[in-house]
């Protein structure tokens, strides 16, 4: 197998990993809600829109078009993701054995966020 082919498929791989969250974001508004930064009004239309542009950014990859920006600005999201609120969540928590949970998705979507900036600097 050749390295475009393996490209390809691990470009549609994580399309649906993505969009994947993309729809979580619709299904379970309430519960991503919580995770809103205080200093952003407006909750749960932070929600659908960081749901719609999960989902925008998966069917960008799947379609091959607009690959370039989409994974920048996925990135871009995903790391201030990371910023705003696994961090802040890590440094949050309690010194009990629970601060496991938030690191494991800060290192997740820091992961997640490399992988976009990896698809977005490929050359066709």
């Amino acid at each position: 197998m050749d390295n475009t082919t393996i490209f390809k498929i691990g470009t549609i791989l994580y399309a649906v990993v993505i969009g994947f969250f993309g729809i979580n974001h619709f299904v379970n508004v309430s519960g991503f809600q919580k995770m809103v930064p205080s200093f952003l009004p407006g909750g749960a239309a932070w929600v659908y829109i960081t749901g719609a542009a999960l989902i925008a950014a998966a069917i960008a990859f799947l379609i091959n078009k607009q690959t370039r920006l989409a994974g920048i600005l996925l990135a871009v999201f995903l790391l201030l993701i990371v910023l705003t609120v696994h961090l802040p969540a890590v440094v949050n928590a309690p010194d009990d054995g629970s601060r496991r949970f938030p690191i494991v998705n800060l290192i997740k979507d820091t992961g997640l966020a490399a992988a976009a900036l990896l698809i977005a600097g490929r050359r066709a």
